[in-house]
């Protein structure tokens, strides 16, 4: 159940940020996605009522158990880092344009 509600979760925004209220690398993920312009949402696992769940059923999909867990377009993306790397790549604005997280852009039919 706990797998199924991850990934609908992961589906359900153009950037979703699993993380934790004390975390401040996700709150840090979270800034920095707000400088480039793009929209995204939190789910505060510890503020779940089945968030052990949650990040349990997250490790076991994406293989990563920490947080900040990300998606952009319901794909995984990593954490912080994996993020920044995406942008210092230079691929990182086509994925959340793609996604429909940027202003201009509109999600993918």
């Amino acid at each position: 159940m706990a797998m199924e509600k991850a990934k609908a979760m992961a589906s359900s925004s153009p950037v979703l940020i699993f993380s934790k209220t004390y975390c401040e690398a996700c709150k840090e993920a979270g800034t920095f996605l707000e400088e480039i312009g793009a929209s995204y949402k939190f789910v505060e696992l510890d503020a779940e009522s089945d968030g052990a769940e949650l990040q349990s059923a997250l490790a076991a999909w994406t293989g990563q158990r920490v947080v900040p867990n990300i998606f952009i377009g319901g794909n995984h993306i990593g954490g912080k880092a994996a993020l920044i790397k995406k942008h210092n790549e230079g691929k990182l604005i086509a994925l959340l344009a793609e996604a429909g997280a940027l202003p201009s852009s509109k999600p993918a039919a």
